[in-house]
């Protein structure tokens, strides 16, 4: 667990450190509708490899979470046909943090308020590292991404989309 600059504990990294999941720290200096793309570009990674965790809701206003590249956007209508919903769309920002617990910008898929189906774009599968929320603004980590497939559940699904 690398620490170049330390960052105070968050429900992610006690969540992590309580399954044993190794992670590293990269804190950047966070800018309102940065997202990855500004992330990225601060610590110098992959956007391809950085993603993000959008909180999204069914017809039925069930909550759902998708792990996505941060240079790519969810198609929600093949996102619906493959987990079987009639419809899906992105929260409210308010709504979305009373189901994760994180502000927007912040939202972490560990250590949510409420549980909700998980699913990730399979090719973030295929990285040995991805870099993820760590539960605040400006604060992201390095995890495996088998850790998501184990400790939430996490489903693939191929619902990506060329940002245009």
């Amino acid at each position: 667990m690398a620490k170049d600059k330390h960052v105070s504990e968050t429900p992610v990294t006690q969540f992590l450190k309580k399954h044993r999941v190794a992670y590293s720290e990269h804190p950047y200096d966070y800018i309102d509708h940065g997202g990855a793309t500004e992330a990225a570009k601060q610590l110098g990674l992959d956007l391809h490899q950085v993603a993000k965790t959008l909180i999204m809701e069914d017809e039925d206003a069930q909550p759902l979470m998708v792990i996505m590249h941060g240079d790519r956007e969810v198609s929600t209508k093949n996102l619906a046909r493959q987990i079987a919903a009639k419809k899906v769309s992105p929260c409210a920002p308010d709504t979305a943090q009373k189901h994760s617990g994180y502000l927007v910008g912040g939202t972490s898929p560990f250590a949510t308020r409420k549980k909700m189906p998980v699913w990730i774009e399979a090719a973030l599968l295929d990285y040995p590292l991805i870099y993820v929320n760590g539960g605040r603004r400006g604060y992201l980590i390095g995890v495996d991404p088998s850790a998501l497939a184990s400790l939430l559940d996490a489903k693939a699904v191929n619902v990506a989309l060329t940002k245009g």
